[in-house]
């Protein structure tokens, strides 16, 4: 009876899908997050009757066959890159990206990993830094001596000098983006790094054709919608008791079968 192993796939594929929709959950107040979709497929079908074979001896054959589908199976999980809303914190050293573009950080192992998170630090040596203390690419180091930060929407970051009038450039924030921002791999803390699937990464300045733009003192809130994901939710338990309900009723047909004189 291929019910049981059709429905058990099927089961195995919603607890799949609640694991996305936990993490969606669980991540609604990381900053710079991007929600996730599962995506399924069906399986192989097994043929009985294949379609279009001949039926008589005068050449009719057969519309349509007999073809068994053998279950579902997961084809991907995916990653939704849409906006996030920006929240206004007025920390000096926070930026959020209003449009397309990932900000540059330097790893410890060499290679450069990517966010949307924009919760910087300054470090002792005045370098931006992100939460776990790497360097933002291109590295920007902040003097001692200054009284007022400004970062504008094209990423360039200026201060003034205690003593001084003018300003000072110190930086240029840049942005990388990518060709498919799903391809890219998700390694915890925020951090993407690039794939083959991704595609290679194009560095601009903010504000540049195909690049978004910085607001400073700000940060980019998750994409998660609490409605969506529990409205989705609901409908992966439903799904999930349905298809434990075929094991049960193909089981009660097994008991029948068994119970025959």
């Amino acid at each position: 009876m291929l019910s049981l192993d059709i429905a058990a796939t099927g089961m195995l594929a919603q607890q799949l899908n609640v694991d996305v929709i936990s993490n969606n959950i669980a991540n609604m107040t990381t900053t710079g997050f991007k929600r996730q979709r599962a995506q399924f497929q069906d399986l192989v079908y097994q043929s009985k009757v294949s379609p279009g074979v001949t039926s008589s001896n005068i050449g009719s054959v057969l519309p349509a066959g007999i073809r068994l589908g053998l279950g579902v199976k997961p084809g991907s999980v995916y990653r939704i890159n849409e906006q996030g809303t920006i929240q206004i914190t007025g920390n000096t050293y926070d930026l959020a990206i209003a449009g397309r573009g990932w900000f540059q950080v330097a790893l410890p192992d060499g290679q450069v990993g990517y966010t949307r998170d924009g919760s910087f630090q300054i470090n002792g040596d005045g370098d931006l830094v992100n939460a776990q203390g790497y360097l933002v690419e291109p590295n920007i180091t902040i003097p001692s001596d200054v009284t007022e930060v400004s970062i504008n929407d094209s990423g360039v970051v200026q201060v003034k000098i205690a003593g001084q009038t003018a300003t000072q450039t110190v930086g240029q924030i840049e942005l990388t983006t990518f060709q498919n921002d799903a391809g890219l791999e998700a390694i915890g803390n925020n951090l993407f790094l690039e794939t083959d699937a991704s595609g290679t990464p194009t560095n601009g300045n903010p504000t540049d054709v195909g690049f978004g733009k910085l607001q400073q003192g700000a940060r980019e809130q998750s994409n998660v919608n609490v409605v969506d994901e529990i409205t989705s939710l609901i409908t992966a338990q439903r799904s999930y008791e349905m298809n434990s309900k075929v094991i049960q009723t193909s089981d009660d047909m097994l008991g029948t079968l068994t119970q025959l004189r």
